[in-house]
């Protein structure tokens, strides 16, 4: 029976990115993935994920995130794939609201430039815009995308580079102690390591029945809409990411033109359930109602475009939307890693090297402390 000094379970976003960084610090590491690489089913797939740095969710991520920026763009050197794409964002919302004072916030708390605009200089700059009144934009010059899958691809690429073994289309049936160690059963057969990553999405809780976590996986539906045409004013250069509270704790959000439209969506409010297997995977009209009633007061134009492609994907949500990265408190041999609930892509960069470091025993640069399963036990 193989001996590995790490087993990882799943392989999407922070799943190979965990496995890089394991490889990285010179460990035996193997991946397991049920699924093929690129596949579509959970929260990893498709052509783009915002990355932003003045984050209005809270001050405590910006660190994170800077660090994100960092690493994505060793691996992008590492790799020669490009993966990040800068193209400055818009915070938009009542100056009340959550999403302008949350951003303004992380940007006065870690001494960020930002800028605070108007709907006329929205327009000025910005053409496609058109701000309801009272509403206004905090810019971001860091914000932008990444693409998941590229991204994914160059984790798992670096990490055979360095050592690592990735098995796709390979089930884990079961799990469990042994001695200080795990065994891991999957559909190919059983491994032993000393330390076990359970980063498995939207899958997480049917892996770890025992420990009753409070995720809940949420149905996403994503938009590419055909507007205009190339070299216009949805072009990345013309056109920046964008968030914008519509109403009050409701987010909606975009992308410049990609190659298979402009990228539009809501941020949750989708159904939710237990299991992933319960998600309903097919997209009607009443799926893009309200997303057209969201864009109409800063994107008029755009409210009224016609539906290229959409697609559903999952968000695996704890109740505050923070994440989850902590020790089984049971089995302290096994690290749980659910840093989801709809905006955990952008730091996965940091967030492998952070899950490597504590899978080696290694104090990790950030304070963890916060994502913590104890939080919930009340």
């Amino acid at each position: 029976m193989r001996h590995f000094d790490a087993i990882v379970v799943g392989l999407g976003a922070m799943g190979s990115a965990t496995l890089f960084h394991l490889a990285k610090l010179g460990r035996l590491v193997l991946g397991v993935e049920q699924f093929r690489p690129g596949h579509a089913q959970g929260s990893s797939h498709g052509d783009s994920r915002i990355i932003r740095e003045q984050y209005f969710e809270h001050p405590l991520y910006v660190p994170l995130v800077q660090r994100a920026y960092d690493l994505w763009r060793d691996l992008e050197q590492r790799t020669g794939k490009g993966l990040m794409t800068i193209t400055g964002g818009l915070m938009i919302g009542p100056p009340d609201g959550i999403v302008v004072t949350g951003t303004i916030r992380s940007a006065t708390t870690h001494n960020l430039p930002h800028e605070v605009l108007g709907p006329d200089e929205v327009r000025a700059r910005y053409p496609a815009f058109s701000l309801a009144e009272g509403l206004v934009a905090v810019l971001d010059p860091r914000c932008g995308f990444l693409d998941p899958e590229a991204c994914n691809a160059a984790h798992i690429e670096a990490a055979r580079r360095a050592g690592a073994e990735a098995h796709f289309e390979e089930r884990v049936v079961d799990w469990k102690p042994d001695g200080e160690g795990v065994r891991v059963t999957t559909s190919a057969g059983s491994y032993v390591a000393d330390r076990l990553l359970i980063s498995a999405g939207a899958w997480t809780s049917q892996l770890l029945p025992d420990l009753q976590l409070p995720l809940m996986v949420e149905r996403q539906v994503a938009f590419w809409l055909e507007a205009g045409k190339p070299g216009d004013q949805y072009d990345q250069s013309r056109f920046p990411i964008y968030a914008y509270e519509y109403t009050p704790g409701s987010i909606s959000y975009g992308f410049p033109r990609l190659p298979r439209g402009i990228k539009v969506s809501i941020m949750h409010g989708g159904e939710t359930s237990r299991t992933p297997a319960a998600v309903r995977r097919t997209v009607d009209d009443s799926d893009m109602r309200p997303v057209r009633a969201a864009l109409e007061p800063v994107l008029p134009e755009l409210a009224r475009a016609t539906v290229r492609e959409s697609a559903v994907c999952l968000f695996t949500n704890t109740p505050d939307h923070d994440f989850i990265v902590d020790f089984h408190p049971g089995h302290s041999q096994v690290l749980v890693s659910s840093p989801c609930s709809g905006h955990g892509f952008k730091f996965a960069s940091a967030l492998g090297e952070v899950q490597a470091d504590l899978l080696c025993h290694e104090t990790p640069r950030f304070d963890m402390s916060p994502f913590r399963i104890a939080r919930f036990a009340a």
